[in-house]
């Protein structure tokens, strides 16, 4: 298998995109980056945008999507125009980067949540799209002495939901990031690298305390396809962290 792409989540240049959503494509590929996952098209028809891509040579192999959780009956309707959408794009996968849990969820949550998740992914698939989830630290809340996490991946079979692993966010709910990505092996073709400095403050790949060197030695093993950097906070520019962030992946042997 090859070594995993580096690709960044444009979540991190939103100060950007929101001003010049193609251009600020076009900073990222100049920089070095290799893919995309995105978080918000700005009304950009289908066509343009996959024609920009092409002609700065930068993949994009997924895109965050939220789904009508507020409005269940519409939920499948509008989960609908969003994999036309990402048919015409071409993206591999569409991950969904929150579902709202109860502060205390219960079993009866989690079998809720996980019914959605697999009609979600029973849709995607249809439409020759995997789907996958991405995970915060709430998620690692014990629901009966197991994580919630875990339970949602127990009840919706693999073929439906594929994990969008935050290493992060994993970390922050205080279990191993290797631990993870090795209990799903062939689960998780894509993870989060997002790194944290003090407290709840993320900082750059490789300057924080979360052990993501870890995963990067096993990354081909466990079938990974893309590491994708995140980052919400920023002591300089959002640009300049994003450069830094992918330093870190030159430096250990990738990108």
């Amino acid at each position: 298998m090859a070594k995993p792409t580096v690709a960044l989540q444009l979540y991190t240049l939103r100060d950007l995109t929101e001003k010049d959503f193609l251009g600020t494509i076009r900073k990222a590929a100049e920089i070095g980056y290799k893919a995309v996952e995105f978080a918000g098209y700005y009304d950009t028809p289908a066509k343009d945008l996959k024609a920009l891509l092409e002609d700065v040579g930068i993949e994009a192999p997924s895109a965050h999507i939220g789904l009508n959780f507020r409005e269940l009956n519409k939920l499948e309707s509008d989960f609908a125009k969003q994999i036309e959408y990402a048919q015409e794009l071409g993206l591999k996968y569409i991950v969904t980067p929150w579902a709202p849990l109860q502060e205390n969820p219960t079993d009866e949550d989690i079998t809720s949540l996980a019914k959605i998740l697999e009609k979600a992914g029973k849709q995607a698939k249809q439409a020759g799209i995997q789907y996958g989830y991405h995970n915060h630290d709430f998620e690692l809340k014990l629901v009966n002495g197991k994580p919630a996490l875990d339970l949602l991946l127990e009840r919706v079979p693999s073929e439906f939901l594929i994990a969008e692993f935050d290493l992060g966010w994993i970390h922050m709910g205080g279990k191993k990031p290797i631990d993870y990505v090795t209990r799903y092996a062939g689960r998780v073709p894509l993870v989060h690298f997002k790194d944290f400095g003090r407290g709840r403050s993320d900082t750059e790949v490789g300057k924080g305390v979360v052990d993501l060197k870890s995963v990067l030695v096993i990354a081909e093993q466990v079938g990974i396809e893309y590491f994708v950097v995140e980052q919400e906070e920023f002591a300089s520019s959002s640009l300049e962290s994003a450069k830094i962030s992918l330093d870190f992946f030159h430096k250990n042997g990738f990108a």
